[in-house]
């Protein structure tokens, strides 16, 4: 019976993670915030959980950018090729000097609230700058320095509550890439990053066998594929419709709901920033 509630949890927050993954609203902080919210096992729903369901997430990538992809494996010399590795390596940096750190803050969810605040802040800015700039660079017009500046924005993302596809979206719109260019940068820049996440994970793993239930990670793993190529299809026709005032508003509610419980009520979350 235990077994069985722990999948049904773990399918939950596969939906999560797939939906949010790529939605603008950070999907390690909502991961963070359902669990603290259902009080979900650390051990079971831990970092190799995190990671499983990240990955799941790049089928989606792969099955709709499939074109794209594989224009890129048969010509890897190419420009875009180049800006995708030079806008991974902040990211990687981050992920190998503070991954110890990060995992901490992820833990807490200290800086949940205020980053989802951040967030908000930085969809609205986009979104505005975006609209008065009238951007519209294709991503095979991509320079270095712009790669450059969408690779910062995604090493930045790694805090909790900091959305990636939020932050390497905005960052692309910032650089003058139109809607639909800065959403398909952003998510093949998914591939690298989550790649690396899954090396981390697979040695976790190995030196932490028993934090691994395949069951609870496979369930996990489906929902987020599922609900991660939904989000895809998704974005692809509603940003360039509707933009990134109406994730800037949940985000902006959010984050004041959790800093109302660090900061008064306690039920959910007993840390602010680090306690």
């Amino acid at each position: 019976m235990e077994l069985l509630k722990e999948i049904l949890q773990a399918f939950i927050l596969g939906i999560v993670q797939g939906l949010t993954e790529f939605l603008p609203v950070s999907s390690s902080g909502h991961l963070i915030l359902f669990k603290k919210l259902f009080g979900l096992d650390a051990e079971t729903f831990g970092l190799n959980f995190d990671i499983a369901v990240h990955v799941a997430t790049l089928l989606a990538v792969f099955v709709v950018f499939r074109k794209t992809i594989w224009d890129l494996i048969r010509h890897p010399f190419q420009k875009t090729v180049l800006w995708l590795i030079l806008a991974t390596i902040p990211a990687a940096l981050v992920g190998v000097f503070f991954d110890d750190q990060v995992e901490a803050v992820s833990q807490s969810g200290g800086f949940l609230g205020i980053c989802f605040i951040v967030t908000a802040g930085i969809l609205f800015f986009a979104e505005w700058f975006s609209a008065r700039t009238k951007s519209n660079l294709e991503m095979e017009e991509l320079t270095w320095w712009k790669a450059g500046a969408i690779g910062l924005a995604q090493g930045v993302a790694v805090m909790p509550g900091i959305s990636r596809s939020g932050s390497t979206l905005s960052a692309g719109l910032l650089t003058g890439l139109n809607k639909g260019s800065a959403l398909a940068f952003s998510f093949l820049m998914s591939i690298p990053v989550i790649g690396g996440s899954l090396l981390l994970g697979v040695k976790d793993t190995l030196e932490n066998p028993e934090s691994f239930n395949v069951w609870v990670v496979l369930a996990g793993m489906i929902a987020a594929a599922i609900s991660g190529y939904i989000a895809v299809r998704f974005m692809l026709t509603f940003i360039r419709k509707k933009g990134l005032k109406v994730f800037a508003i949940y985000l902006t509610i959010m984050g004041i709901l959790v800093l109302a419980d660090q900061l008064f009520y306690n039920r959910f979350f007993d840390v602010f920033l680090l306690g």
